[in-house]
């Protein structure tokens, strides 16, 4: 009985320790996949602007990137369709004045980060995107399960003729 009640102790210990030295480490990989099994593009903090936007429905603020295939597809005007391979990153922030300037509206409290993935043979059902959302700073995955994309698609319904982007890339002279 002893020697159950000693192991019982030592495992218990043993898996609070190792709990205790993985804790530092466990958002070493970034947040968590979301429900449809789309990972946080990891270097998405570095890619070029495409476009923005601003909701005043709900008064939030949007500025539309994308990865290098992205970029490349909207410098040539190659977005209806755009390319297999493509990522739009869309990050959102409330709107609210500048403390200096009232009439500027500047980027308020992170809302949350969008991404949308060209794959035509993967994802066929939602017009060849992929769906994923992070909310929040600490980038919470989005959605009870992969049915979300559901919700995004019927979104972006509307701009079918534009291969489903609400995006125009800005003009660059």
């Amino acid at each position: 009985m002893k020697r159950n009640v000693n192991n019982l102790l030592l495992t218990i210990i043993a898996l609070g320790l190792a709990l205790l030295v993985r804790a530092p480490f466990a958002d070493e990989h970034g947040p968590g996949a979301a429900p449809n099994g789309i990972t946080l593009p990891q270097d998405y903090k570095d890619w070029r602007v495409i476009g923005s936007s601003h909701r005043v429905d709900n008064n939030t603020l949007r500025v539309i990137l994308g990865n290098d295939t992205a970029i490349e597809a909207a410098r040539a005007g190659n977005t209806n369709p755009w390319p297999d391979g493509t990522i739009l990153g869309k990050l959102v922030w409330k709107d609210t004045s500048h403390a200096a300037w009232e009439k500027a509206v500047v980027p308020g409290e992170f809302v949350h980060a969008e991404f949308m993935l060209k794959d035509a043979e993967k994802w066929p059902a939602t017009g060849g995107w992929g769906y994923a959302r992070w909310k929040g700073m600490d980038q919470t995955p989005y959605g009870k399960d992969a049915s979300f994309v559901q919700e995004c698609h019927g979104c972006h319904t509307p701009v079918k003729d534009n291969d489903f982007v609400f995006t125009h890339p800005a003009t660059i002279p």
